[in-house]
């Protein structure tokens, strides 16, 4: 198999390393980079066949394309390498705003497949297999941490989710939370958010976001904020039965009127494997893509209030 990544970030090297760790000398990997970041070192640089600068110096056609430069070329650099693979892994965010114009992509017969990584967690794996959503009354979820401490070594004002103009704020940036929301209950009927900028933190981008939705029969309540200084990522599902308390930081469920905790622990890199494994059965026509283009947007639109 033959790919390309725009871009290469954290979580760029991240993919990179995992598919080399699934397929081995089955996959050959180049690069596209701005020539703006970081150097590679000899050991990662094992993972990759080419690193080229400019568009010119891609191949014709890849199997697969990644989308993982800043959030905000997503859509350029989609519509600009359109034509080099038939299969594209787009980082989350996919686009800025989810308004943008996709319906020239979405007519094109390729497979969009947009990154959603929590949703292969064991945590939210075993929400979406044992609980009847039809019988939780309230659902809270809060992710809060601090974005200096998101990319050791790196300075966080230098970062994109430091700059509105890049793509950045929690809004946005954190849009996981949203997303593992609708894989588990799906579209609110409504919403109302405030989102907005509070800390000191040196970024021009939003570090709060708050947000109130109504479904036909439950409530959902979701915080995100940049400046938690101890990170906590729950959903808490208030039941007839029980209040269960879903914690992804620890991974642990817990059934607090049973006063029961079911241990889940897995290491970060075990989710992430599954999603690109499932992103390769895609490719190969062994599952359907199940997060594309139209519902990216979707989500998008919710997380930035429209």
């Amino acid at each position: 198999m033959k790919v390309c990544f725009i871009g290469l970030g954290s979580i760029a090297r991240r993919h990179i390393t995992n598919l080399k760790s699934i397929m081995g000398d089955d996959i050959s990997i180049d690069v596209l980079r701005s020539g703006n970041g970081n150097s590679i070192d000899e050991e990662f640089a094992a993972n990759i066949s080419r690193v080229v600068f400019s568009d010119e110096e891609l191949d014709e056609h890849y199997d697969a394309l990644f989308i993982t430069n800043p959030t905000s070329k997503h859509y350029e650099t989609l519509k600009r390498h359109i034509n080099r693979s038939n299969h594209f892994f787009i980082e989350k965010p996919v686009f800025e705003t989810g308004e943008e114009d996709i319906s020239g992509l979405i007519n094109e017969p390729k497979v969009f497949y947009v990154a959603c990584p929590l949703r292969y967690t064991n945590v939210i794996q075993y929400l979406k297999k044992n609980i009847d959503f039809t019988k939780v009354y309230s659902m809270r979820c809060i992710s809060s941490s601090y974005l200096p401490d998101w990319r050791p070594g790196t300075d966080y004002r230098k970062t994109y989710s430091a700059h509105k103009n890049l793509g950045g704020g929690v809004s946005i940036d954190l849009i996981h939370e949203w997303d593992y929301i609708h894989y588990l209950i799906g579209s609110p009927e409504c919403v109302k958010s405030i989102i907005s900028k509070k800390s000191g933190l040196e970024i021009d981008s939003d570090d709060i976001a708050i947000y109130i939705a109504e479904y036909k029969d439950k409530t959902v309540e979701l915080h995100l904020d940049y400046f938690g200084r101890k990170t906590i990522r729950n959903v808490e599902l208030y039941t007839a039965d029980d209040t269960i308390s879903a914690d992804l930081v620890n991974q642990k469920i817990n059934y607090l009127k049973d006063n029961r905790t079911i241990d889940l622990s897995q290491e970060r890199n075990e989710y992430q494997i599954r999603e690109l494994q499932h992103f390769i059965d895609i490719i190969n026509g062994k599952a359907v893509c199940d997060n594309d283009l139209n519902e990216a947007c979707k989500i998008l639109r919710i997380t930035r209030g429209y």
